[in-house]
């Protein structure tokens, strides 16, 4: 029999539409849904049969557990799960989120989790109320489904419900990452890059246009660091308020930088979102409207917030002089020398 297929609203799921599928799971049946990366096929984790079946229809050993999905917090707890200290920080980075971890319960028992930021699968675990599993919907080997339409034709009604909440946002499946050894090891490196998740600090430039002051910040901050050898330990990146996409350096700031030896000329922007900025440990922003800005997306990001230049704005160049352009550097040049020298320090006394 074919599954019944429920179209839910990716943004503001229907709570009765969410509540038929939660039954259904809480029964022991089995409801495909989307989450940000791929769409999993979720199953109670306390009903054997539904665990037996789901390993059934997925041709996987059994030997190879499957991940519990959660939807705050607090589940860890519940689930007896034990943390370190650079395991928390990593997963309150990165949760929400498309990350799978390893870790330890009470039991010494290893156990994958993970936290979705899809609000339809978020909405769905916390109506089951029961903790849930939620492999790729496909079947082991397969490529994993990004829509319903793609689980509708490779599960062939071996589901009860899926939940139809459009193509799903990443198109990528999650990183997993262990966290039972330190240091910590990428067992897949998914939607969540190797470099991102391993860096042990992680800075974030922010400007206005990303084509400019954040441009040679970080180029500068990167250069340094290359010549400390200390690349692999800070991740070093920038954004704009008002940026998009792909936006490329501005031609006076290629100039300039490269009359100090930095080519930027292959920089392409981004703009500020949620998600970068929770992931970062320290926001500089070029500007007081900047820390506006930011807060504005990211209001639990005050405490990372720093003005560059203390108690002052650094001047946007865009559109002025190339002499304008060598002032800002210049000046942008000295803040950076002393974020490095902070940074060498903390790594030197380590």
């Amino acid at each position: 029999m074919q599954a019944k297929v429920i179209k839910v609203n990716p943004t503001f799921p229907d709570k009765a539409l969410i509540e038929e599928a939660a039954i259904i799971l809480r029964k022991g049946g089995l409801v495909a849904f989307p989450t940000e990366t791929v769409y999993g096929i979720g199953a109670n984790y306390l009903d054997k049969k539904a665990i037996d079946r789901l390993y059934k229809i997925k041709k996987r050993p059994k030997t190879k557990p499957f991940t519990i999905h959660i939807a705050d917090f607090k589940a860890l707890g519940k689930l007896g799960i034990v943390l370190s200290k650079e395991s928390e920080r990593v997963i309150h980075k990165f949760w929400p989120g498309p990350l799978t971890i390893i870790t330890f319960n009470k039991k010494k028992e290893k156990i994958g989790l993970r936290m979705p930021r899809n609000r339809v699968a978020l909405a769905l675990i916390h109506a089951t109320g029961v903790p849930i599993v939620a492999p790729s919907a496909n079947i082991s080997g397969k490529k994993p489904p990004i829509s319903a339409k793609e689980v509708s034709s490779g599960m062939k009604g071996l589901v009860d419900i899926i939940l139809d909440g459009g193509t799903t946002e990443v198109k990528k499946e999650s990183t997993i990452l262990d966290v039972t050894k330190n240091p910590f090891k990428v067992l897949r490196e998914g939607a969540i890059s190797k470099e991102d998740l391993l860096a042990e600090r992680y800075i974030l430039f922010v400007c206005t246009g990303n084509s400019c002051r954040s441009v040679m910040a970080k180029a500068m901050l990167e250069k340094f660091l290359e010549q400390a050898g200390l690349s692999k330990k800070v991740k070093v990146d920038s954004a704009g308020t008002s940026s998009y996409s792909g936006m490329v350096a501005a031609q006076n700031t290629i100039d300039v930088m490269k009359e100090i030896g930095v080519d930027v000329s292959k920089h392409r922007g981004k703009g500020i979102t949620p998600e970068l900025l929770r992931k970062v440990d320290t926001i500089f922003v070029m500007g007081r409207s900047h820390r506006s800005a930011v807060l504005g997306i990211f209001p639990g990001s005050d405490s990372k917030l720093k003005l560059l230049k203390e108690n002052q704005d650094i001047p946007d160049p865009i559109g002025k002089s190339i002499e304008e352009y060598r002032r800002i550097r210049d000046m942008i040049e000295n803040e950076i020398e002393n974020i490095f020298l902070e940074l060498f320090k903390k790594e030197k006394n380590k």
